[in-house]
C-alpha cells in the first residue's frame, strides 16, 4: 500500500523485558520498526509508535529481591536506562510505558472478563513444582536437572540445550530448583486456561488471509495447527509480580497475558495526553491500521494467543504482524567472550548511531532471514556509501555556492534529467519503504547517488571555478549537486533522521517531507556547510568491542546516600593533599527519574544517568524537593563512594548538595557540562 491518501496507523515493538540492557540484537526490531514509522509520517499520514517496558513475572521479582529493592524500584530504573538507550538511536516513539499501569490492569483485567462471559476461560487443579524454601512454585525455567532423554545435567525445565528436547519440568530427572537449589516438591494448584483450542477456526481463517503474515509465518501456523492448539496457562501463584487475576485472590496474570495487552494501554495513555479517540483504533470495525513488528521466536504469541484475545474479547484484531530474524555478528551468534555481544550504551560511547541504522538498513528485507553485522563490512560500507558518496556530494559544492555566489541557489534548473531521474524515483523508493524491503530502498537510493558523482566527476566544478566566464554554467552545476543531495536526504531521513535534520539547517528549509521530492530548490540562500559526518575509525570498533569483552566481570555498583547537610557554616576541614582529592570521583548525572521512598520520611529516590550506565541514590531530600521537579535536571555525585545497603534497597552514589538558612540545595552544573563528565 503506497497510497497518499490519510491513513490511520498504530504501530508497535514486541516490549523489552524490565531486566536486562538493550543490545543491539534488540535493535534490529526498534530499528526496522522506527524507519517504517518514520516513514509514514513523511508521507503525511498519521502514525503512532507506542511500547513499553514489559515489566512482570518471577525474574523481575527474584532479580529485585537479590538487589534489595523493590520490583517497583528496579522497574523504573531499567525503564530509564531503556529510554536512554532508544533515545540514543533515535528511536521516536510517541510514547514508551510500562505494563505496571493503571491503564494495562484496567484493560487485561477487561479482556479476561469478557472471554470469561464467552466462555473461553477455564479452572482445573495441576500439578507443579514447589519451592519449599521460597514458599514458591517454580516456573520451568526455574527448575534444573539432568535432561530425561540424553541425561545432560544442569538443564532447564522446559527443553535440554544438549539435544534439543522438549519436556515437562516433572519430567526432569534430579531436579532442583534454580532459586535456592532446594529439590522441589509436587504440589497441587489451581490454575487459569484460555481455551486456544477452541479458537482454531477463526485462527485458520485469520492467519491464512492475505497481508496478515509473512508467508515463513503462515508455514509455522500450519506446523502448529497440526499439532493441535493446547489450552494455555494464564495464571500463576503468588508471590509473583503482577495484577492479580479479579475475583482469584493469590492468582495472577502470567505475564504473556498482559504484555501484549501492554500496546493497548500505551496507545491508552497516549490518547489520554492528546486527546485522541482511542476506539477508534480497537473497536471491532476499526478503519485504523494496527502493525506489530515481533522476533521470530516470539511469534506464537502474536500470532495465535494475541488476535484470539482480542477476537473472543470483542476487539479488533491486528492489520499484519511484521516478524523479523536474528542478528549474528562476524558470522557468529554475539558472544560475550569475544565482545561480540555489544549494548546499546557500550556501542553509543564509541560510534554514531546512525551508522548502525544504515548497515541495518541495507541489510533488511520484509522475510524472517537472520542480518549479519560483519564488523570489517560495516566499516566499508558506511565509509564508501555515506562518506564517500553521499556526504561527498554536498561537501565537494556547497563551497562554491557560498563562496561565489553569497550562497544563492541558480533560478532556474529546467530540463535537467538528472533531477528529473531522481525525482521519478521517488514512488518506487516509496513503495520498497511500504514494503519494509529497505535494503532495495537503500540499493536504489545508492544508485542514483553513484550517478550524482558521476555528474560530478564529468561536469567538474572544481575546474570550472578557475576558467573565465563559466560562472553560470558554475553555479547551475553546483545548484543540480546541491537539489541532488536535498532529494537523496529525503529518502534517507527515515533511516538517518539526526543526519537529516543537519542538511535541514544547512540547506535552510523547514524539515523535509517526502512529496518535497516533487519540488526544487530555486532562487534559494543556503548556510554555509559543516562537515555532517565523519568516518568510522577502525579504533573506535575494536574499542568497543574490548569494552564489552572487560564487561563481563561484574562490578559491585558504588552505594552511598547523601549525609544530612547542617544548616550552619561548618568549620573547614582539615587540609587535604591533592592526591587526597582525586580519589574522589566526581560526574556530572542527569536525574532521569525521581520518586518517593514508601515509608522513608526524609529520602527521594532517584536515577542518575552519568552517562554509560545509570544509578540508583537514596538521597536525603525530600524537605526541599519534589521529585517531578528533579526529572531531566544535571547534578553532581560522587561515583566511586563505597557501595551501602540500607533498609529501603541498594544506593548507588551520593548526589551533592549544599544546605543553609533552613534550606536545602543540590548542586546544578553550567550549561554544556553532559553526564559522565569528571568534575575536576
Amino acid at each position: 500500500m503506497t497510497s497518499t491518501s490519510p491513513r490511520k496507523i498504530l504501530v508497535t515493538s514486541a516490549l523489552p523485558y524490565a531486566n536486562g540492557a538493550i543490545h543491539i540484537g534488540h535493535l534490529v526490531e526498534y530499528i526496522q520498526t522506527d524507519i517504517w514509522v518514520r516513514f509514514q509520517k513523511l508521507r503525511g499520514h498519521t502514525c503512532h509508535y507506542v511500547c513499553a517496558d514489559d515489566t512482570h513475572g518471577t525474574p523481575i521479582m527474584l532479580r529485585a529481591e537479590k538487589e534489595g529493592i523493590t520490583p517497583e524500584a528496579l522497574i523504573a530504573r531499567v525503564h530509564g536506562e531503556h529510554s536512554r538507550d532508544f533515545a540514543g538511536f533515535h528511536v521516536g516513539f510517541d510514547n514508551y510505558y510500562s505494563t505496571n499501569s493503571e491503564e494495562n490492569r484496567q484493560f487485561a483485567s477487561d479482556i479476561y472478563k469478557k472471554l470469561r462471559a464467552n466462555g473461553k476461560i477455564v479452572s482445573r487443579t495441576i500439578n507443579q513444582l514447589y519451592d519449599p524454601a521460597k514458599n514458591m512454585f517454580l516456573p520451568d525455567r526455574f527448575v534444573k536437572g539432568e535432561c530425561p532423554k540424553c541425561n545432560a545435567k544442569d538443564q532447564y525445565g522446559d527443553n535440554c540445550e544438549v539435544c534439543g528436547a522438549t519436556y515437562s519440568p516433572t519430567e526432569l530427572k534430579n531436579p532442583y530448583s534454580a532459586v535456592s537449589g532446594a529439590t522441589p516438591e509436587m504440589r497441587e494448584s489451581e490454575h487459569y486456561f484460555f481455551k486456544l483450542g477452541e479458537c482454531e477456526d477463526f485462527l485458520k481463517g485469520w492467519t491464512n488471509t492475505p497481508g496478515k503474515l509473512q508467508a515463513e509465518a503462515a508455514n509455522k501456523m500450519q506446523e502448529w495447527f497440526e499439532s493441535g492448539l493446547s489450552d494455555w496457562d494464564i495464571s500463576r501463584d503468588a508471590p509473583y509480580f503482577g495484577f492479580e487475576i479479579p475475583d482469584a485472590p493469590g492468582k495472577y496474570f502470567y505475564v504473556w497475558l498482559d504484555a501484549p495487552v501492554g500496546y493497548m494501554a500505551s496507545h491508552k495513555n497516549l490518547c489520554d495526553r492528546l486527546g485522541i479517540d482511542f476506539d477508534e483504533y480497537w473497536k471491532k470495525d476499526s478503519t485504523a491500521e494496527l502493525y506489530h513488528f515481533i522476533g521470530k521466536d516470539i511469534l506464537y504469541f502474536h500470532a495465535l494467543f494475541w488476535p484470539a484475545m482480542l477476537e473472543f474479547a470483542g476487539y479488533r484484531t491486528p492489520t499484519a504482524i511484521n516478524t523479523h530474524g536474528f542478528l549474528t555478528v562476524d558470522g557468529a551468534k554475539m558472544s560475550k567472550s569475544r565482545g561480540t555481544f555489544i549494548t546499546a550504551e557500550s556501542y553509543l560511547n564509541h560510534l554514531n548511531p546512525e551508522w548502525l541504522r544504515y548497515y541495518f538498513a541495507a541489510k533488511l528485507s520484509n522475510t524472517f532471514e537472520d542480518i549479519d553485522l560483519n564488523l570489517e563490512d560495516f566499516t566499508a560500507r558506511v565509509n564508501s556509501d555515506l562518506i564517500g558518496k553521499y556526504i561527498n556530494i554536498a561537501s565537494r559544492a556547497a563551497g562554491f555556492i557560498t563562496k561565489r555566489f553569497e550562497g544563492k541557489l541558480a533560478a532556474d534548473l529546467s530540463g535537467d534529467q538528472l533531477l528529473v531521474k531522481l525525482q521519478a524515483a521517488s514512488e518506487t523508493i516509496a513503495a520498497h519503504f511500504e514494503a519494509r524491503e529497505y535494503s532495495r530502498a537503500i540499493r536504489e537510493i545508492m544508485a542514483l547517488t553513484d550517478e550524482v558523482n558521476q555528474f560530478v566527476d564529468q561536469n567538474k566544478p572544481w575546474e570550472m571555478a578557475k576558467q573565465e566566464g563559466r560562472e553560470a554554467e558554475l553555479q547551475r552545476v553546483c545548484s543540480i549537486l546541491i537539489n541532488a543531495f536535498r532529494l537523496l536526504t529525503i529518502y534517507l531521513k527515515p533511516v538517518l533522521p539526526k543526519l537529516a535534520t543537519d542538511v535541514e539547517a544547512f540547506l535552510n528549509v523547514a524539515p523535509l517531507q517526502w512529496s518535497d521530492a516533487q519540488n526544487l530548490l530555486l532562487d534559494h540562500t543556503i548556510n554555509a556547510y559543516n562537515h555532517l559526518m565523519v568516518r568510522i575509525d577502525p579504533k573506535n570498533i575494536e574499542a568497543m568491542v574490548e569494552e564489552n569483552k572487560q564487561s563481563l566481570a561484574p562490578v559491585e555498583a558504588p552505594v552511598a546516600e547523601k549525609a544530612a547537610p547542617s544548616f550552619e557554616i561548618a568549620p573547614i576541614a582539615e587540609t587535604c593533599s591533592i592526591d587526597d582529592f582525586m580519589k574522589v570521583d566526581l560526574r556530572i548525572a542527569r536525574i532521569a527519574n525521581a520518586q518517593h521512598v514508601e515509608g522513608a520520611e526524609k529520602l527521594l529516590q532517584l536515577t542518575l544517568d552519568i552517562g554509560n550506565e545509570t544509578r540508583n541514590v537514596f538521597a536525603g531530600i525530600k524537605s526541599a524537593y519534589k521529585p517531578e521537579d528533579l526529572i531531566g535536571k544535571h547534578t553532581v555525585m560522587v561515583a566511586n563512594l563505597a557501595p551501602r545497603k540500607m533498609k529501603f534497597g541498594m544506593s548507588e552514589g551520593m548526589v551533592l548538595a549544599a544546605g543553609g538558612d533552613g534550606g536545602l540545595y543540590i548542586l546544578e552544573p553550567h550549561d554544556g557540562a553532559k553526564p559522565g563528565m569528571r568534575v575536576k
